[in-house]
């Protein structure tokens, strides 16, 4: 058994920063807790990690109450977004931190710090200082600084958000395949619905302290349980029932009726045919491989698709243009 949180909340006065939630991380797992800011994602991750005591509720790692245990006792890695070195200490140092603090032998201190720089690809740099690496080098040594004492689990809080999109990209790839080597149940914090997608195993969706959904990235992404997950996982059009356009069968209307629809999920035609509608290309945006197209709907209300390139040379679309719309799959959800 991984950590279970069974109706956990946190309360700062009035305010609920997490709700009556209720979750289980399978052992070895990799999970991203996703959701805009304030929705409660990295207050969760404090609690689990012992910076922050639950109002109500518990906390079992490993099949044990960790409620009110301290951070020490719980074995736990926690890595910051912003890598929380010790400026005045070399890489090694860094990492060797921990061990030191529970006195462990140096000759085995000596041999973890080098298996740590080699797992995390800084051989050769440990005798540096965190100020002569880049960002993304300082995250790598924070997480093996976390990674030193072998934790149980691994807590990630935001910790590629202060780094460039490139450097982000990179160490996605890099977290996925380092879990894969060390196996450590690991979650992480992130508001970025890509890096959640590319890199965990299981996305937990949260909104304004809750969990709205849980899942793989394909049930998250094609199978959304609200209107929320829908609008905050990948693009989509949402629209009134005034544009026109006709709900997939075998779903039931919302009390507003409004209607989600992905840009890749919408067919554009030269010609009228059943069940389409009529729109007007108002924009084309060109970003290499995939084409945007906005189109004007009589209603008056714009539509995003997305096209590939080959299929945006068969249609010779043009700005002005009048074409025919048709959905491949337009949801609606049913009203709590």
């Amino acid at each position: 058994m991984g950590i279970a949180v069974e109706n956990v909340s946190k309360h700062y006065g009035s305010f609920r920063a997490v709700d009556d939630v209720s979750l289980e991380f399978k052992t070895g797992s990799l999970v991203a807790l996703l959701g805009p800011s304030g929705s409660g994602k990295s207050t969760l991750l404090r609690m689990i990690a012992g910076l922050e005591t639950p109002s109500s509720g518990e906390i079992y790692i490993t099949g044990k109450n960790a409620t009110h245990k301290s951070v020490q006792e719980r074995n736990i890695g926690f890595v910051f977004q912003h890598y929380a070195l010790f400026k005045h200490l070399t890489v090694r140092q860094n990492i060797a931190f921990a061990l030191e603090l529970r006195k462990t032998p140096k000759r085995r201190i000596q041999q973890r710090v080098e298996e740590l720089l080699d797992l995390v690809q800084l051989s050769g740099l440990g005798d540096r200082y965190p100020s002569q690496l880049s960002g993304g080098q300082r995250q790598r040594v924070a997480l093996a600084r976390s990674l030193a004492v072998q934790p149980q689990t691994l807590l990630l809080d935001e910790p590629f958000g202060a780094l460039d999109a490139k450097v982000r990209k990179e160490l996605r790839v890099w977290l996925r395949h380092l879990h894969e080597d060390v196996n450590v149940t690991t979650i992480f914090v992130t508001h970025d619905q890509e890096e959640a997608m590319e890199v965990a195993d299981q996305i937990v969706v949260m909104n304004k302290g809750r969990v709205e959904q849980v899942g793989s990235t394909a049930e998250i992404y094609d199978q959304p349980a609200t209107p929320f997950v829908m609008s905050f996982i990948g693009p989509v059009n949402i629209l009134s029932s005034n544009a026109g356009i006709q709900p997939s069968k075998g779903v039931v209307t919302t009390s507003d009726n409004r209607i989600f629809l992905r840009p890749h999920d919408i067919l554009i035609h030269q010609n009228a045919s059943v069940d389409t509608v009529p729109a007007k290309v108002d924009r084309i945006i060109h970003l290499g491989w995939e084409i945007r197209i906005e189109l004007l709907l009589e209603s008056g209300e714009l539509v995003n698709a997305h096209l590939n390139r080959e299929q945006f040379n068969q249609l010779q679309l043009h700005e002005n243009q009048h074409v025919y719309l048709k959905p491949k799959q337009a949801r609606v959800f049913q009203s709590v």
